[in-house]
């Protein structure tokens, strides 16, 4: 029987898909900032989700603004302009593409890993608890361990965050 597979090294894994993915179909090199112990979409205008279920349940998370999902789009898309579907279909795919490194590598440990499909939400969300008028800041109270990775380029031209979850 395999050892058991700690969170750390879940969120390390996910850490170097995200870098991995960005440099790999985008020729980007991404930098990880201080990871925050909390699953936080905050001052997000596109998010992704994908699902991770079998022995190990939970989610991937990729949240990043506007201007970075319209580069996201253009260089993961090799397009010129980006319109909303293809922002849309590019922070899904990038979403798909992390959490597929992940159900990769831990396959052999976790059984059959399966991926939900990708959900991509466009628009600033909202703690539940909020009343309306309060702060804009959001936040996702969960129940297990969580993580949100911020990333970004050296100069700071695009910025993500990957959350993580189980």
């Amino acid at each position: 029987m395999a050892a058991a597979i700690s969170f750390e090294e879940i969120m390390f894994t996910i850490m170097a898909a995200t870098q991995d993915t960005f440099k790999s179909y985008m020729n980007v090199d991404l930098l990880a900032g201080k990871v925050e112990k909390k699953v936080d979409p905050e001052d997000s205008d596109v998010t992704g989700i994908v699902g991770v279920a079998g022995d190990r349940v939970g989610y991937i998370i990729v949240s990043t603004d506007k201007k970075s999902a319209q580069i996201v789009a253009r260089e993961l898309m090799m397009i010129e302009e980006a319109d909303e579907e293809s922002i849309r279909d590019a922070v899904g795919e990038l979403c798909n593409n992390i959490a597929g490194a992940f159900k990769t590598k831990y396959h052999e440990q976790f059984g059959n890993v399966a991926l939900g499909l990708p959900l991509v939400i466009s628009g600033q969300l909202k703690a539940i608890s909020e009343p309306p008028g309060a702060d804009d800041q959001a936040s996702i109270n969960v129940q297990c361990k969580g993580v949100t990775i911020p990333f970004k380029t050296a100069d700071s031209s695009l910025s993500v965050k990957v959350m993580v979850y189980m």
